[in-house]
This record gives C-alpha cells, sequence and structure tokens, in this order.
C-alpha cells in the first residue's frame, strides 16, 4: 500500500513539473514569434559602444575645489558605478549630452556593454563621420 501511495506522489510532482516545464517553453515561444523584431533592435541599440568611440570621449581632472563652485543640477561628488566620492586628482569621464561624471574605469567598462549614460540611461551613438555623439532620442 505505501509504495503504491509514494509512487503516486511521485508521479504527481513529475506530472507538476513537466507542467511547469512545458508552460516556460510555450510562454518563451510566444515571446519570441510576437515580440522578435522589437527585441533584436532594442539590443542593437544598446549593445555598446566600439572601444575608439569610447575613448574619444573626454575626461578630466577632478578639483574639488572648481567642482563645488558649479551649480549644477547633473554634477555629482561621486561616481553612480563604483558609489565612491571622487578624489582630488581622480581621471574622471563626463558625458556629453547629460554631463554625468564617472570614473574613467568604471564607465569604459559600462559603455563597452552599454551605450547608454548610466544614470539617466540617455543613449549615445557614434557617428561615423563626424566623429561626435548624438543623442538617439
Amino acid at each position: 500500500m505505501t509504495l503504491i501511495i509514494a509512487a503516486l506522489i511521485c508521479a504527481l510532482v513529475c506530472a507538476l513539473g513537466l507542467n511547469s516545464m512545458l508552460h516556460c517553453v510555450f510562454q518563451c515561444t510566444q515571446r519570441t514569434i510576437s515580440e522578435p523584431v522589437e527585441w533584436v533592435a532594442s539590443k542593437r541599440v544598446n549593445s555598446g559602444l566600439k572601444k575608439k568611440d569610447m575613448v574619444a570621449l573626454p575626461t578630466s581632472t577632478y578639483n574639488n575645489a572648481i567642482s563645488s563652485t558649479i551649480s549644477s543640477s547633473s554634477s555629482s561628488s561621486s561616481c553612480a558605478i563604483c558609489l565612491l566620492d571622487f578624489m582630488d586628482g581622480e581621471r574622471i569621464r563626463v558625458l556629453p549630452q547629460c554631463t554625468h561624471s564617472f570614473h574613467v574605469v568604471c564607465v569604459d567598462e559600462w559603455l563597452l556593454s552599454h551605450s547608454s549614460c548610466p544614470t539617466c540611461r540617455l543613449l549615445l551613438k557614434s557617428s561615423n563621420c563626424l566623429g561626435i555623439f548624438t543623442s538617439l532620442v
């Protein structure tokens, strides 16, 4: 009798697992059929900058005395990626359109895999003929 009950419980667990797996497969299949164009387009737009374009972005040296006198809503005294405060003499990269500042190492790693500002998600795109960065919005 216990062998039959154990077999029924095992069959129930297997049936529930199979049902969950099939539900996931059908849901993923439906998503790839209904949304492939939008998904592929969004992945291409935010796929990261080329290394030569990323290096072309301006860098500067952080100076606490100068930055405290500038009253800008986008200027900050810390890197939004690593969350560490900028120290005098550190190399920072300021994105052209939104003027958000980051440590060079932090933002370079981000920009190799994303084409947007880590803070405001403003999309950047390399213009091949001009060598400048423009917004896609």
